[in-house]
């Protein structure tokens, strides 16, 4: 390009790229960029001259060349498609007419801070540096699909709005980082895709705020990240696609809102997570899709547990805060799949860690009383016995009463009226408590039931005995082969 063809702004800028200097077109340190598009010509710059300047631009012995450039706009398209780039680029505060067309190219660093732009086609880009994109406002889609960024991508505050709803407005599927995704603050009215993205430090979305109401909100199906992914504060209307995603921290859904009714708000399937963290937020709504997936902690506060949950196969070692059996049971019993017997078993297990056996106890009992629903109407009959008699072999004091109760009963009625003796010469002396007895209990004879004889209503009372006893044995038998097996 020749520098005779260049306009006043254009040739400061020229002058300014081999020393790496800065050039500031703005007037003040308030001024809106949104009304770039009025500048005139005292403040532009072609896209033409910086690519000019990017690929093939002047250079001075000892000086390293930089394009430091603020408060410009920018007219035409910005075309680096498969260039290479050695220098710092830095466009700041500045007005873009055309969308950036940076696919394939290879960045030295790129700074777009605080800048308006219609969009930003970056796919494939390798950056050695850092690529910012503070607190800047996009109207089209930023793609940055399968971008290799050696240190961080910074996002903070900024704002991207979806011209066509059919496209992502941010797209970084495929896409690496040797650092953080660093976007706190970030705004997106469409849908975030991080499909398959390795993020080998953090990804930081505290307060985010990501509108898509009724379809992916954010995308991020077999994610990696090597740190912690932390959406504290985040409000989401939309859903969070999570499923088959490696986060080796913590996912951190403190003071979240999730709104998607009617559908799934959070859909962490089949994924392998640190420490998931629910918690101090209003509950989802929508339902919480944990299906399959693995977490050493699991962090949930039952006032965080949506109306609706999906929890089979899920596995965690530690369930906290610790709070009493009966809260935590509330949330199982929301399963959208019905009996989950692999959701009791999980969260007996996380009771029997810290030692609390009674709400272990408590948990099985109500996985036995859910099972019984799913029964035949003579299951659910012999269930309810069970359940009456000794709680599923969980209550085992229960049967005491219950045997207490009724030798009682027949002590009294037979010391009252004496059955009569089989054999009068052969008879021992009749006893009521071990007549008793040996009517309530199966096995163990003391001589009493052969030796006497009842008649009339007491021979009804002495059936009743017998059968009395072999359910409470039958029960009592059934609950301990149960507790044994489970231990």
């Amino acid at each position: 390009m020749e520098i005779d063809n260049l306009t006043p702004a254009e040739l400061r800028v020229w002058r300014a790229f081999p020393r790496g200097e800065s050039v500031n077109f703005r007037t003040a340190d308030d001024e809106d960029t949104a009304e770039g598009a009025d500048w005139g010509p005292e403040r532009t710059v072609r896209a033409a001259v910086l690519r000019a300047l990017l690929l093939s631009g002047p250079q001075e012995e000892g000086e390293i060349p930089a394009l430091k450039l603020a408060g410009a706009r920018i007219s035409g398209t910005l075309d680096l498609r498969y260039g290479t780039c050695d220098h710092a680029v830095r466009l700041s505060h500045c007005h873009f007419a055309g969308v950036p067309q940076l696919y394939g190219a290879r960045l030295r660093q790129l700074n777009l801070s605080n800048s308006v732009l219609p969009g930003l086609t970056a796919g494939a880009t390798r950056v050695e540096g850092v690529l910012r994109l503070s607190d800047c406002v996009v109207r089209g889609p930023v793609r940055l699909g399968g971008a290799q960024i050696a240190n961080a991508l910074f996002m903070e505050r900024a704002r991207l709005i979806a011209q066509d709803p059919s496209e992502p407005v941010l797209q970084l599927n495929q896409m690496t980082t040797g650092d953080d995704l660093w976007a706190p603050g970030l705004e997106i009215d469409g849908e975030m895709r991080l499909n398959g993205a390795n993020i080998a430090g953090s990804i930081n979305m505290n307060e985010a705020r990501l509108t898509c109401p009724g379809r992916h909100a954010l995308d991020a199906e077999t994610l990696t990240v090597e740190g912690d992914f932390l959406m504290r504060h985040a409000q989401v209307r939309g859903w969070i696609g999570l499923r088959g995603a490696r986060v080796t921290g913590r996912l951190d859904l403190s003071y979240a809102s999730l709104v998607n009714p009617g559908d799934t708000a959070l859909r962490a399937s089949s994924c392998t997570i640190g420490e998931l963290w629910l918690r101090r937020g209003a509950p989802m709504q929508g339902a919480l899709n944990l299906r399959r997936a693995q977490t050493e902690v699991l962090f949930l506060e039952p006032e965080a547990v949506p109306d609706e949950v999906l929890l089979n196969n899920l596995v965690y070692t530690t369930l906290t805060p610790h709070e009493p059996a009966e809260r935590r049971l509330a949330m199982l019993e929301r399963d959208r799949d019905g009996y989950v017997p692999h959701a009791y078993e999980q969260l007996t297990a996380s009771y029997l860690r810290i030692g609390d056996d009674r709400a272990a106890r408590l948990v099985q009992l109500a996985k036995q009383r859910r099972h019984r629903r799913t029964l035949p109407w003579y299951g659910r009959l012999w269930g309810h016995v069970q359940d009456a008699t000794v709680g599923y072999g969980f209550r085992p004091l229960r049967a005491c009463v219950w045997l207490l109760s009724l030798l009682a009963i027949g002590s009294v009625a037979y010391g009252l009226h004496h059955p009569r003796p089989l054999k009068p010469s052969e008879a021992p002396d009749f006893n009521p408590v071990f007549y008793t007895l040996d009517l309530l209990l199966p096995v163990i004879s003391f001589g009493q039931e052969s030796a006497f004889a009842p008649d009339d209503g007491y021979q009804t009372l002495s059936y009743a005995l017998v059968i009395s006893g072999w359910i409470l044995a039958t029960t009592v038998f059934a609950g301990v082969t149960r507790t044994v097996s489970r231990q």
